[in-house]
């Protein structure tokens, strides 16, 4: 089949992968423009634009894609699918409409639940067992389209936002790939409706959430901070300065909130209820240490207190 490809970021390029390998034809990619990044703030094109060019596909970087011009050259191609993976852009049903076989998207939970801009975090923040990818249609309301495929993964105590990224972007490379095979053969794709009794919302993250309170309870703060790596990364105070802890577990025991009660073994942090044990934190100008090197250099006794 002839495929336009919408995506942006990391997690849309195994999915771009998968189509180029396979015995379809991505004839267009859709991916945001180029924006400013790292200490030059020079222009840096997406990791989807970088792909597509490496394999010779031509694309198309639109503010919007609400324009004319745009949309003219979008139906041009007179494609039989449009394939969404994180892209960026609202999709004007005008655009829905162009592609022969429809438009599909690669959502990063298992719809229903965490319709939204975040939801591999908020599965994080919210203790679930599981996680996963569906593959749904894309419609003009917010991820409420009907499911084709949905695939799950299990969420570990060891799992961050960012290992959670990785395994959910290369099983929705499969899943994509298996329903453009059943379209090609097929013509359509049974889809079933989402249940809306079930919808829960993954909210945008906002930096303020990255703050530690240290009186609440160790599992929360363990999650907080899993969910919040590599982005925006939990925070606290220490000795005056900003902390950012990178990976941490929640331990039984109790302590005061905030306060060091063990360096033996990691830095082991009070909570609301239970303890923190700290394994990778990083003050400013400083790298991302392990508890045993960060205290090398950053000499702390028991007693010492974080802060919020």
């Amino acid at each position: 089949m002839k495929i336009i490809y919408a995506g942006t970021p990391e997690f849309a390029v195994p999915a771009l992968a998968a189509l180029i390998q396979s015995s379809h034809e991505v004839s267009l990619v859709l991916t945001q423009p180029d924006r400013p990044a790292g200490r030059g703030m020079k222009l840096k094109p997406s990791p989807v634009k970088s792909l597509a060019l490496e394999h010779n596909i031509p694309v198309l970087q639109p503010e919007t894609l609400k324009d004319a011009a745009v949309q003219a050259q979008i139906a041009a191609e007179n494609a039989d699918a449009l394939v969404v993976a994180a892209y960026g852009l609202i999709i004007p049903t005008a655009v829905l409409n162009m592609p022969r076989h429809g438009c599909y998207n690669i959502h990063a939970s298992l719809l229903p639940r965490w319709r939204g801009a975040a939801p591999i975090q908020r599965s994080l923040l919210a203790g679930d067992k599981e996680t996963g990818v569906t593959i749904m249609e894309v419609v003009p309301a917010l991820d409420a389209g009907a499911m084709i495929l949905r695939g799950a993964l299990p969420i570990t105590a060891q799992d961050t936002a960012q290992t959670l990224h990785d395994g959910l972007a290369n099983i929705g490379a499969k899943l994509m790939l298996q329903a453009m095979n059943q379209l090609e053969s097929a013509g359509k794709l049974a889809a079933e409706p989402q249940d809306e009794a079930l919808v829960t919302y993954a909210e945008k993250l906002q930096k303020s959430e990255a703050a530690i309170d240290w009186h609440q309870d160790a599992e929360a703060l363990s999650r907080q901070v899993r969910a919040f790596n590599p982005f925006p990364v939990a925070q606290s105070t220490l000795q005056g300065d900003t902390c950012r802890i990178w990976m941490a577990q929640a331990l039984d025991g109790q302590a005061e909130p905030g306060t060091i009660v063990s360096l033996d073994q990691g830095i082991i942090v009070g909570c609301g209820k239970g303890l923190l044990k700290i394994d990778e934190l990083q003050l400013p100008g400083g790298k991302r240490l392990k508890a045993r090197d960060f205290l090398a250099g950053n000499p702390l006794k028991l007693g010492d207190k974080f802060g919020s």
